[in-house]
């Protein structure tokens, strides 16, 4: 089982490419808008989140796509609904090369699908600008896999599961592993409980080796809630009650849902409010609504308590408002509409048309984002200019209460603590915010034992993490049946799955395997070959030594073709049938000492018809026609005599030329193929046919046996690795 050994990096002079997790901002790297992490490690690539910068439009708002190769992506995680997290999914899914799979949270693909198709109603841009069409969402929607909360999910060696991040209904945080790296995304994240969400887990008993955490407020603090919560229900009724209209620019869905339940709940204990109408107006309302009512599950206990009372979501101080055609512009009101940078649609047109009077206040109760129109207001410039392109003064009063649904930098840093990560990684946060948690993270880990190192990658900028497992097997089947004892040798079949190592027997692979099964390939070779068999027969004698010969069809039933059979080494079979006798094929099983051998026969028969007896044989009269068998079977073994005599000859004057070398003048009997040697008074002498020694003095005898040795692996390497006599 694959096991992992955190050491040092400055302890690894050599860095594995392999071994390097690589992290790539294509957006929300220093800046907050088009999220979107590649993570890649061992040769598996994860996208993170696929969004929109809502400072921009057309193809200036996509994440850095261009950067990578969206073909090579095998799996895309969206944390939640909103825009900057998943506003560019059909793009990337419908108009890249992306083959991958996608997954989100039930309620986040609910609402996905509306989210995004109002996005397309109310972008103010051609459809030349366009990034994606409506057939491109509903392709994109089918290809989603939903998920649910702790469900482990596994694709091709990649391990996620998701746990609830508070923010918005459905939000997720992904754990993710890869060959036991373990990396923990927060997405955009709340670790305060509200009035319908919970807040976000931590992932219990899970050691992370990353963590990738969202940036956006830096080291603000959040005021408390019941304060915050005061502070804006005494503003919303100052604008109303000097006769003004309340403009509250916010998204269709997340935070607009917790000030609906704070506005009903205050309308309803002040009835000298009940004359201001409040109208929330989102066409998507009323269909996300049912979304919400369908997942209270997954909502507080507040929530949960009250539903089993009166749904908590059905309004009665607040009216839906489809389109501004409905809207009668008179007296006092509070309204709440999308989108909520003020970047586009009604709360954008409420907006210029409300400015002038100072009666009228805005209140941006959410982040917004640097290059925003609400970003610019709440700087309280005098002028504004319109989407038509006119100035228009602005005098209506404007205030800002975080009612963002992110952590602050003491919720965010007490979640960082608690994770306990080696690594962490900011994104989602402007430059200097961002450098700011930077640097106070990097004073609290000072102060403490952590030695955490905290990163704040740009867009395009990799960073690379370097991790160094050992590799280790775990034994599975009938092999894990009895426990090793210490040295004892291991037999089996070692399987690497998904980055984890099992060795088996090969009889547990189809159980234990995955389904594997064994087999044995046969390899098959025919070459031309025209000199005679016994001829072919005695070169391999020479070579391998002793041989076992057949025929052809021995042993069987089915085979109705006559001819012969050699085994080299119990390993190669060379065969020559009647039907063919110009040519041999060779067969045996294939692995690699095997196919050793074979070449080494293959060469032997290649280097036959170049030698003296073969190119005699070869061209015969006799050896023309398969009618003179007989006949030339005779001659061919006369002349392989020959040859075997003029080979003989010449390993003897191989075998006196090592021991001239070695000893100095020797003594040769030519007839009766021996050498004599002396040396220092001790004589011995070699019998150059077996090469035996025969010699009264031990050290003379076993120089000279050494040296015989090295003739033979020499002259006849084969059979001595084989330990085979010639």
């Amino acid at each position: 089982m694959a096991g992992m050994k955190r050491k040092p990096d400055h302890e690894i002079p050599i860095v594995d490419e392999n071994d390097l997790l690589k992290l790539t901002c294509l957006g929300a790297g220093n800046e907050v808008g088009r999220s979107s992490l590649l993570l890649e490690y061992k040769g598996k690539s994860i996208l993170l989140d696929a969004g929109i910068h809502p400072a921009h439009a057309g193809l200036a708002s996509l994440p850095f796509f261009d950067e990578i190769d969206p073909s090579d992506v095998d799996v895309l995680l969206v944390s939640h609904f909103h825009l900057d997290h998943a506003g560019s999914v059909p793009y990337f899914m419908e108009r890249t090369s992306f083959k991958g799979r996608v997954f989100m949270t039930h309620p986040t693909k609910a609402i996905y699908k509306w989210m995004l198709s109002d996005y397309i109603r109310v972008s103010n841009i051609g459809a030349e600008d366009q990034i994606y069409n409506e057939d491109d969402l509903t392709n994109s929607f089918h290809r989603i896999e939903a998920v649910d909360y702790h469900q482990q999910v596994e694709v091709e060696g990649i391990k996620f599961t998701s746990y609830n991040a508070g923010h918005v209904l459905g939000a997720a945080m992904f754990l993710i592993e890869i060959a036991g790296v373990k990396v923990l995304y927060t997405g955009d994240y709340s670790r305060e409980e509200d009035r319908h969400l919970m807040i976000a887990e931590k992932p219990e008993g899970v050691q992370i080796d990353v963590l990738v955490t969202e940036s956006t407020y830096g080291v603000q603090s959040h005021e408390p809630r019941l304060a915050k919560e005061l502070r804006f229900t005494t503003l919303v009724r100052d604008i109303v009650t000097r006769g003004g209209r309340c403009l509250i620019p916010v998204f269709a869905l997340g935070r607009a849902q917790e000030l609906l339940l704070i506005l009903d709940e205050y309308w309803e204990s002040h009835p000298e409010l009940d004359n201001i109408p409040i109208y929330y107006a989102s066409s998507l309302a009323k269909k996300c609504m049912a979304v919400y009512q369908t997942y209270i599950y997954m909502m507080n206990a507040r929530i949960r308590k009250q539903f089993a009372i009166s749904n908590p979501f059905i309004f009665k101080h607040i009216s839906n408002l489809k389109n501004v055609e409905q809207f009668e512009d008179s007296g006092p009101c509070v309204m709440m509409a999308s989108p909520g940078m003020l970047q586009n649609g009604l709360s954008r047109e409420l907006f210029e048309r409300w400015a002038p009077d100072k009666r009228n206040g805005l209140v941006v109760a959410g982040y917004c984002v640097e290059g925003t129109p609400a970003r610019a207001a709440m700087n309280e410039p005098s002028e504004i200019q319109a989407m038509d392109g006119r100035t228009l003064p602005l005098r209506m009063s404007v205030d800002y209460i975080s009612f963002s649904a992110h952590v602050d930098f003491t919720q965010n840093s007490q979640f960082i603590t608690e994770v306990n990560a080696p690594h962490v990684v900011l994104v989602h946060g402007e430059a200097n915010a961002m450098l700011r948690l930077k640097l106070a993270l990097q004073q609290k880990f000072a102060d403490t034992e952590e030695n955490a190192k905290v990163y704040t990658p740009r867009n395009c900028e990799t960073l690379s993490l370097h991790f160094r497992g050992e590799k280790m097997a775990k034994t599975i089947g009938s092999l894990a049946a009895k426990y090793p004892t210490e040295n004892q040798a291991l037999s089996g079949i070692l399987v690497a799955k998904d980055f984890q190592l099992n060795v088996m027997s090969p009889d547990d692979l189809n159980e234990f395997g995955g389904g594997l099964l064994t087999t044995v390939v046969t390899q098959r070779q025919s070459v031309p070959f025209r000199a005679a068999f016994s001829l072919l027969r005695w070169h391999l004698h020479m070579m391998f030594g002793d041989l076992h010969e057949t025929d052809l069809s021995e042993g069987s039933e089915t085979i109705e073709t006559k001819g012969k059979v050699i085994r080299v080494l119990d390993t190669v079979d060379i065969k020559q049938m009647d039907e063919k006798p110009n040519q041999i094929t060779l067969e045996w099983v294939g692995n690699a000492m095997n196919d050793m051998v074979a070449d080494s026969v293959l060469a032997v028969i290649l280097s036959i018809e170049s030698s003296p007896a073969s190119v005699k044989a070869t061209h015969s009269p006799h050896h023309h026609s398969h009618d003179h068998a007989t006949e030339t079977e005779g001659e061919d073994l006369n002349m392989a005599h020959d040859e075997l005599d003029s080979l003989q000859e010449l390993e003897f004057q191989t075998v006196k030329l090592f021991l001239e070398k070695q000893f100095g003048d020797v003594g040769v009997d030519e007839k009766a193929k021996t050498v004599a040697v002396n040396l220092d008074g001790m004589e011995a002498t070699v019998d150059c046919t077996d090469y035996s020694v025969k010699c009264d003095h031990d050290v003379l005898h076993n120089r000279i046996t050494s040296v015989l040795q090295k003739v033979r692996r020499t002259i006849n390497p084969i059979n001595t690795l084989h330990g085979i006599s010639a």
